[in-house]
């Protein structure tokens, strides 16, 4: 499975690539700490499977996904990667790494 740093990430965002953001994590933790992108999407990792047709980008598009700390979305990677989606790519560290060298003002939880 393929990685992405935050730094990384934070670079393609600025850059203005196109790149998809796929939070696994549950609604109530999106409500603690939540990276402000526009081209993304919450659904909950163990409701992936049933929820595919909700990803917005196609099966050859950059998707980064994105739990707490990493877990969670190396799971979420493996399931779309069976699924055929061919550029997945799993957000070293997750939302705390993003919390502690990108926007600190966004809690360690």
């Amino acid at each position: 499975m393929k990685e992405i740093t935050v730094q990384k990430f934070k670079e393609k965002i600025d850059n203005g690539e196109e790149v998809y953001l796929l939070d696994v994590r549950e609604p109530f933790e999106q409500y603690q700490s939540k990276i402000e992108y526009e081209n993304s999407t919450l659904i909950p990792v163990d409701q992936l499977r049933g929820r595919l047709n909700e990803i917005e980008a196609d099966k050859n598009a950059e998707i980064i996904c994105m739990c707490r700390s990493g877990g969670r979305s190396a799971k979420a990677c493996e399931l779309l990667e069976q699924e055929g989606y061919e550029n997945v790519k799993n957000l070293k560290g997750g939302i705390n790494q993003w919390a502690k060298d990108i926007d600190t003002s966004l809690p360690v939880y």
